[in-house]
């Protein structure tokens, strides 16, 4: 079955009154897993706010993201410690596993049969390191079949709007996939590149998919491509509902989380 983004689902709560929009992945809605990817209107509240909608009395686990491949179960990061990670695995009952976002993919993991999941903050960084694999090995140490285990890419930016130089690329295709890929570069490109690649006007940049990459990385685990939800929402596009870094620089995030009640 070829690659595929898919309409992920809106729903609502109502807090002090107030409006406050995610979305939820069908995969994980039909087993039932607890988990939201909200929208920018959601950016400034407390996960502890948010959460208590949907569970009063759980632990908040929350990373200091630092684009790595560190992945950290959530007893070792509650709401308020400094822990420095991109991936928390629930492993104890009760706890919500927090990730921020603004253009980078959160990802969320669950075995439908064991009811373990974990969440990842995955962008062009944690793709190139091999973030996706260090979890898939954690879960293969709980004993998961690939046969059970969900993943859910949620909202982030489009290959449209994620555009990079030629060397860029190039590094990324051979760190991420173990591909190479030629480029020709110009010496106007070498010297720029040499000096500051933001320099690079944009007729000089090239598109990189990120969620693609992301399911390649997948796929090349062995977890079946039924078992994998993409959301087709773009973090960059859509200025109304999601906040972007790469649109505006901002330090706003959105938040995600998905529940361990295991």
């Amino acid at each position: 079955m070829p690659y595929k983004e898919i309409y992920f689902s809106k729903a609502e709560i109502f807090i002090q009154n107030k409006k406050f929009e995610y979305y939820i992945s069908p995969i994980l809605s039909q087993y039932n897993f607890k988990h939201a990817y909200f929208t920018k209107s959601c950016s400034e509240k407390s996960p502890q706010l948010l959460s208590n909608y949907f569970n009063e009395n759980y632990v908040n686990c929350v990373l200091n993201q630092i684009h790595s491949n560190v992945i950290v179960f959530g007893s070792h990061s509650q709401e308020g410690s400094k822990t420095y990670a991109d991936g928390l695995v629930g492993n104890k009952c009760n706890q919500n596993l927090w990730i921020y976002t603004a253009d980078c993919m959160p990802i969320f993991f669950a075995d439908k049969k064991t009811r373990n999941v974990a969440a990842l903050h995955c962008g062009r960084k944690g793709l190139e390191k091999k973030i996706i694999k260090n979890l898939v090995k954690i879960f293969d140490n709980f004993g998961t079949s690939r046969d059970d285990l969900l993943i859910a890419i949620g909202p982030s930016i489009s290959k449209e709007h994620y555009l990079v130089d030629k060397m860029t690329l190039k590094e990324f295709y051979k760190k991420a996939e173990n591909k190479k890929i030629t480029v020709n570069l110009t010496k106007t490109e070498k010297d720029l590149y040499s000096r500051d690649s933001n320099h690079l006007k944009e007729q000089n940049l090239n598109q990189l998919d990120l969620k693609r990459s992301a399911y390649r990385q997948l796929l090349n685990e062995n977890i079946p491509n039924a078992n994998i939800d993409i959301s087709n929402l773009c973090t960059y596009k859509l200025k109304n509902e999601f906040n972007s870094w790469r649109r505006s620089n901002t330090i706003s995030r959105q938040w995600n989380f998905i529940c361990s009640e295991k």
